[in-house]
């Protein structure tokens, strides 16, 4: 057996191979656990260690941590290691508690003081270790204990370059872990006169700094704008030779130049006109290289060019000064439009967004409005699908809404089912803003319910509703309108209740022709009442008695249906009460105190538009809820209303649901997507098969029930096996409650089989703001200001099953530094508390 050379470490190999070895996750387990087992004996037995045996297997244990399970010992051997002289072994230690010890750890202190004495030491690579574990741990402790001797490391003039670049980034992480620990406002002028230092590698580290502060106190960092752009200048002006070491596949330091640019977004340049010039000046050179031939058929190299050039149009968007730059952008966009890379053609269709709000250059835009249709249709990706909508909406106008909105409305009857509610408040959205004829406008928003009904929010139907009631000119028209539209043999649900809205106030204005006659529209409602829901039904009630009012002739019929006993004693409480106060209405009442009782809603008095916040809203949600969203071909679990729940190439099916405490309402879609018929649903699948599931929650359950699709596809039977995204939290809603009552209600749940406790390895972000997202999406609420540690965040929900009400609590303990987390829940039935920390668990 041939020796092993150097730090090799050939059991640290020998064990990783072993590792990989194993055949099953039950051998890999075994294999980790008597490895586990020799390393604690040594640990605890073996009191010759020296540093290579300590290193050695302080490796072994990141490596078993870095397969994803919890090491519960070992750090103090870690913290020994920092004492050593060599390097190796002090890097190992320093990796292993950067990973692995948080900030609330026993052994800060112990810590704390060998990042002291490294940090005191003459030798460069142990103050640049020191310097890292603070940025990767960055607790306040040793934010209050280095915040000043890392401040004098970055804007002393005798640290080298290499300690001023850690120690900016030491800094950052500091500052982005403990807002407002470290008082900066003294420090703006050295920081910004690092942006002059030869070298480019302090500049990259420091302006990412200098962003972060400049963020949030604009006026203190101003200084800083004509060094940017006079460095942004030589970068753009050099010669290659000059910044030899940064050049990338032939652009010159692109990574600092990107930063520069996004720097100079932050400052206001309207009252400075000679640095707004300069500043065009450098923005021009950008646009002008971009027409150069290509240095390089590298795709590196044209990433690092263009990366430069889409960063520069955002800059010049945020000018907003210069008409000549904001034409040549679009220009520039509009080519790449057409580009054979996906990622370029979604980037110029979120650049050409921003251009066109702007007043130089949405005309431009807009002519590039054929190929932006064309990429709504085409594209393959939903995401760039999504920023053509988003585009088409943005460069919208009178002159050409009509042709946007009617390609809209056709795209949407084969649209995505996550992007259908948005385009429908934006196609609600434009027909009003720009509509001219407003007959135009009710055709519209009638035939977006027609073809997406399911996702026309009430908001949508309502504004139609106000507009028509405002509108004298178009309610007649209006009325015939949905008179018609109701006529048809399947009619959806939001049609009726406008239908039903209009009717009751404008009906007499069509009631002169025998083929709408009161009778006729009276008989149309009352066809479609049975199979609606009970909102509508309640609706189309005080529909019939303004019919009532408006047509004495067919008052006895009404009045019949009214004191009927399926309506005088119906379950729902409120159906009940209005049939018997209309009917009363209508007996007792005389006819001039009906007539004012019953008269036109008048016109509404228009605020902020609704449609406007909804969309805002929706947006926002898409953008937080982007990164929850899990599916696979077999099973879907997702946290959104609206989504794709199965595709291949043969066919698409598509869910909507809707919650409400134990009942639960799943719409289906099925779209074919071949050339050829389906057969064996109850019906033939040419285009679209809608189904209806009614769900009830009867008791807690683990797995999510399994939907079974059976047809047949050229004489070929295929079958389906798809998980519903119906889950237990489907049925949570929030809780509300003070801390006392969190803590008397988390201290009764205490038996061990209330609990559910489990150390998490983050797979997302662990961003606070999201993670609080993710747990009111998920149904709990998150109670502000309960836990005792600030870092900690506690919500609450009730479980609704149709025999019990059950209390779920959640603590969730986050460590920042080691992206870990610690989920404990407490449920008042005996295995709750497992299920919600499995599926909470999916989300972190």
């Amino acid at each position: 057996m041939l020796p092993v050379k150097g730090d090799g470490m050939r059991g640290l190999a020998v064990f990783i191979s072993d590792i990989r070895s194993c055949k099953s996750k039950e051998a890999e387990i075994r294999r980790i656990n008597k490895e586990l087992a020799n390393i604690r004996s040594k640990f605890k037995g073996d009191k010759t260690f020296d540093g290579y045996q300590r290193k050695k297997y302080i490796c072994k244990l990141l490596f078993i941590f870095l397969l994803g399970h919890d090491i519960d010992f070992g750090h103090m051997e870690a913290v020994n290691l920092l004492s050593s002289n060599k390097y190796t072994e002090k890097q190992i230690g320093y990796l292993f508690i950067s990973v692995l010890i948080s900030g609330s750890n026993s052994l800060i202190n112990l810590i704390i003081q060998s990042l002291k004495s490294d940090l005191s030491s003459s030798n460069v690579t142990y103050k640049m270790l020191a310097l890292q574990c603070i940025a990767n741990i960055g607790c306040r402790d040793m934010c209050d204990t280095f915040a000043g001797d890392v401040i004098k490391f970055l804007v002393s003039g005798d640290s080298m370059e290499s300690i001023k670049q850690c120690a900016s980034l030491c800094l950052l992480s500091l500052i982005r872990n403990n807002p407002g620990c470290i008082s900066m406002s003294n420090w703006a002028f050295r920081l910004i006169h690092l942006l002059n230092d030869k070298d480019l590698g302090v500049v990259t580290s420091a302006i990412s700094l200098i962003q972060v502060l400049a963020t949030k106190n604009p006026k203190e960092y101003r200084a800083c704008v004509p060094i940017v752009i006079s460095r942004l200048n030589r970068i753009v002006m050099t010669q290659m030779n000059d910044l030899q070491d940064y050049t990338y596949y032939f652009i010159p330091a692109p990574w600092l130049s990107v930063k520069l640019l996004k720097l100079l977004q932050i400052f206001n340049f309207r009252e400075s006109p000679v640095e707004k010039n300069r500043l065009v000046e450098v923005l021009d050179h950008i646009l002008q290289k971009n027409h150069e031939s290509l240095k390089s058929k590298k795709v590196q190299h044209v990433f690092a060019k263009n990366a430069v050039l889409l960063e520069a149009i955002n800059l010049i968007v945020h000018v907003d000064g210069d008409q000549l730059l904001l034409v040549r952008s679009c220009n520039i966009l509009g080519n790449f439009l057409i580009h054979r890379e996906i990622n370029l053609r979604f980037l110029a269709l979120e650049g050409l967004c921003l251009l066109a709000t702007t007043e130089y250059s949405h005309n431009v835009v807009k002519r590039h409005q054929e190929l932006v249709l064309s990429a709504l249709k085409t594209e393959k990706d939903i995401a760039v699908r999504q920023r053509a909508a988003d585009l088409l909406y943005a460069m919208c106008d009178r002159n050409n809404v009509a042709v946007i909105v009617y390609e809209m409305l056709a795209y949407l009857e084969n649209a995505d089912h996550s992007l259908r509610e948005e385009m429908v408040l934006k196609i609600a959205i434009l027909s009003e803003k720009y509509a001219v004829d407003y007959t135009w406008y009710v055709d519209t928003i009638l035939h977006l319910i027609k073809v997406s009904g399911d996702y026309v929010s009430d908001e949508v139907w309502y504004r139609v509703v106000k507009v028509i009631i405002n509108r004298d000119d178009v309610q007649g028209y209006a009325a015939k309108t949905v008179f018609e539209c109701l006529q048809a043999p399947s009619c959806h649900e939001n049609m009726v209740r406008v239908g039903g809205y209009i009717l009751g106030e404008f009906g007499n204005l069509i009631a002169g022709d025998s083929r709408s006659s009161p009778l006729v529209q009276y008989n149309l409602l009352m066809s479609k009442y049975a199979l609606c829901t009970l909102p509508t039904k309640q609706l189309l009630l005080s529909t019939f008695v303004k019919f009532a009012n408006l047509f004495p002739e067919i008052k006895s019929n009404i009045l019949q249906f009214f004191k009927s006993q399926k309506q005088c004693r119906n379950s729902n409480i409120e159906i009940q009460q209005r049939s018997v106060e209309y009917s009363k209405l209508i007996m007792d009442a005389p006819v001039d105190v009906l007539a004012v009782i019953l008269e036109e809603m008048p016109p509404y008095v228009e605020n902020q538009p609704s449609l406007m916040n909804k969309l805002r809203q929706k947006v926002t949600t898409t953008k937080t809820t982007s990164s929850m969203t899990s599916s696979s071909t077999t099973t879907t679990t997702t946290t959104s209303k609206y989504g794709n729940l199965y595709e291949d190439d043969l066919i698409q099916i598509g869910v909507r649901s809707e919650f409400r405490k134990n009942l639960g309402r799943l719409h289906l879609y099925y779209g074919n997507k071949s050339l050829h018929q389906f057969t064996g649903f109850r019906t033939t699948a040419q285009v679209q098969k809608q189904q209806l599931l009614n769900i009830e929650c009867a008791d807690d359950f683990t797995e999510p029930p399994i939907l079974v699709v059976h047809f047949k596809y050229c004489d070929t039977s295929r079958t389906l096996f798809i998980g519903l995204p119906i889950l237990l939290n489907k049925f949570i809603e929030g809780s509300i409650m003070d801390a006392n009552t969190f803590f008397v209600r988390w201290n009764n749940l205490s038996r061990p089989s209330q609990e559910v406790q489990k150390i998490i390895l983050a797979k997302y972000s662990m961003n606070d703001d999201v993670i609080k997202q993710k747990l009111s999406l998920f149904g709990l609420t998150v109670l502000d200001g309960i836990d005792p540690n600030p870092v900690n965040i506690v919500s609450a929900g009730i479980l609704n099953t149709a025999s019990l009400l059950i209390g779920v609590l959640v603590r969730l303990e986050l460590n920042h530094m080691a992206q870990m987390y610690r989920l404990t829940v407490r449920a008042y039935k005996d295995g709750v508390a497992g299920t919600m920390c499995s599926l909470l668990e999916q989300q972190l």
